[in-house]
This record gives C-alpha cells, sequence and structure tokens, in this order.
C-alpha cells in the first residue's frame, strides 16, 4: 500500500507586483495557516516518508513549515517540474519516487493539484484550497504503478475545515 498526500500551497501574497510569480512569499493568512495544518496533520498522526515540493516560494515555504510538523523535520526535496505542473506531470513525478517511501507527500499548486487528486481517486473535489490536504491510498507496491483512477481518497483537510 502507498499512500499520497497532495498539498497545496497555503495563501500567497499579492502586495509586491513587481514579484515573480515563482518568488511570491505567503500572505498573513499562509503565514498562520501552514504551520497550524502541520500541528493538525502531526496530532492526527498524519505522517510522511518524503516529501517533495515545486520550488516557487510559496510551495517551498508551505512544505517546510509542514515539514516541521513530521517527526524527524524531514528534509523536502525540491523538484521544479511541480511548479504549476498539469496532473499529467504530476502522476510522473509521483511514478518516479523511491518505493523504500510509502508515504509520499507532494506540495505544489492549482489548478493541477485539484484535477490530479479527482483523476487518481475518480473524486469530486472542486477545488483544493489553499494549504488544503488530500490523502490519496493506492493498494501497489511501486510508484511506478499508480495510476489515474487507481486511487481512494482518505480525507481531504483544509484550513477552515479543521
Amino acid at each position: 500500500m502507498k499512500t499520497l498526500i497532495l498539498v497545496r500551497h497555503a495563501k500567497s501574497s499579492w502586495d509586491e507586483p513587481h514579484l515573480r510569480d515563482f518568488d511570491r512569499p505567503l500572505n498573513g493568512r499562509g503565514k498562520r495557516d501552514a504551520p497550524r495544518m502541520a500541528r493538525y496533520l502531526a496530532d492526527i498522526g498524519i505522517h510522511a516518508d518524503l516529501l517533495v515540493s515545486s520550488p516557487a516560494n510559496r510551495a517551498i515555504t508551505t512544505a517546510k513549515a509542514i515539514a516541521g510538523g513530521q517527526p524527524g523535520n524531514p528534509e523536502v526535496i525540491e523538484e521544479p517540474r511541480l511548479f504549476h505542473a498539469g496532473a499529467s506531470e504530476i502522476l510522473r513525478v509521483i511514478n518516479e519516487q523511491p518505493d523504500s517511501a510509502t508515504t509520499l507527500m507532494i506540495f505544489g499548486h492549482n489548478p493541477g493539484f485539484t484535477d490530479a487528486a479527482n483523476l487518481l481517486c475518480d473524486g469530486d473535489i472542486d477545488n483544493i484550497p489553499t494549504c488544503g490536504v488530500v490523502g490519496v491510498g493506492f493498494d501497489v507496491a511501486r510508484w511506478s504503478a499508480v495510476e489515474f483512477g487507481a486511487g481512494q481518497q482518505l480525507y481531504f483537510y483544509f484550513p477552515k475545515g479543521i
């Protein structure tokens, strides 16, 4: 069994219009929501073996905040292909992860993350809100065996719902 945890980055700031989209930081709400979600996931026992993130500022900042609530404060691996990736690219990244990881947590952006969540488990999520977390279980032994429609949605958490 493999468990995938999709995490959309926390709320970002648009206060500095000169910044590239890639460089936008979290806003005040995002800076509150990311550690709050980290505590919530830790409290309910959701832990990942491997954390992989888009390198965009808002995504990697969210990933590091969540990692701070994980046992051992694991390293976050940056994966450039997750920056504004579509569902197919997200699946390719998932398929390439080491099988030594039972639970994979990835951090990125909409609309790709909502699309991927729905395609992976035939879900009906309208939108993964900022700092939203979707868990999907797969009855496979290898990440390379994960495919669209093969998963089962395990949970869907977001800041306003916790």
